[in-house]
């Protein structure tokens, strides 16, 4: 059974600013940022919780004790304004973060699908690129052998498989790093909004393999501001204000909680 649990989540990004203590800034531009600031704080509607410490040191706390149960079948759906913490816990899950308190404690391989095309060379062929992608996505050379014949199929790129990338357009590199990226079945699946899927031929294709992707892994979580797609996809939503988690329940009270203006600003 795969599972997410979060016990009292915390992520916290330390600002060590050097200029702070230059004469520059002392007697001229740091006045002048302090005058300024103070303007702000009150228009302050996105973003992490910002403190800073007597030594001068600034935080951003990005996630602030978020506890939450995710099980398997679950298709969680992450909304709140921007900068509000729903990429952090992306990244958190994917374990890019490590969390600076509490716990998370994940069964289940997670597949994270941030940047399709990350990791890929242009220098080498679109087959390399497919091994290359498949390592970065920890799936095993076997698997890759198995699913070398789908990705081709899918992607329609030919004899262009055996040239380097570099050649490629931008919509044909699109097409191998999404068919690589889909081409197996997830046990956890985190998504940051939807990935684009190139030129419009290829799109309807793409949404259709997307969506036997999406219902194929075992827990989805996905953040997006499009509540249409979160209402097809997710059963379960989450919504986040600054680095707090507001509300976690069935989709359609979320959204409902989002659209009547919470969470969307401080």
């Amino acid at each position: 059974m795969f599972s997410i649990s979060a016990d009292q989540v915390r992520i916290e990004f330390p600002i060590y600013d050097s200029y702070t203590r230059s004469l520059r800034h002392k007697f001229g531009l740091g006045q002048i940022a302090r005058n300024l600031d103070q303007a702000l704080k009150k228009k302050h509607s996105v973003g992490g919780n910002i403190t800073q410490e007597e030594s001068g040191r600034t935080t951003i706390t990005a996630l602030n004790g978020v506890s939450f149960d995710i099980k398997q079948g679950d298709r969680v759906g992450v909304l709140g304004h921007n900068g509000s913490g729903k990429t952090t816990l992306l990244r958190t899950i994917a374990g890019i973060y490590e969390p600076t308190g509490g716990t998370i404690n994940i069964q289940g391989r997670v597949t994270p699908l941030f940047d399709i095309q990350f990791g890929m060379d242009t220098d080498a062929t679109g087959i390399e690129n497919i091994a290359l992608r498949g390592r970065m996505l920890d799936i095993s050379a076997e698997a890759l052998d198995a699913a070398i014949d789908d990705i081709a199929e899918f992607t329609e790129l030919g004899s262009y498989l055996h040239m380097p990338i570099r050649t490629y357009s931008t919509g044909m590199m699109v097409r191998l790093a999404f068919g690589v990226s889909t081409a197996i079945k997830p046990e956890i699946l985190v998504l940051d909004e939807m990935i684009g899927a190139g030129d419009d031929a290829f799109f309807e294709r793409a949404q259709q393999r997307l969506q036997k992707f999406i219902e194929d892994t075992g827990i989805l979580v996905i953040a997006s501001h499009s509540t249409g797609m979160l209402r097809e996809w997710c059963n379960k939503g989450m919504l986040f204000q600054h680095g707090n988690l507001l509300g976690f329940g069935p989709i359609e009270e979320i959204i409902e909680r989002y659209e009547g203006g919470e969470g969307k600003t401080g």
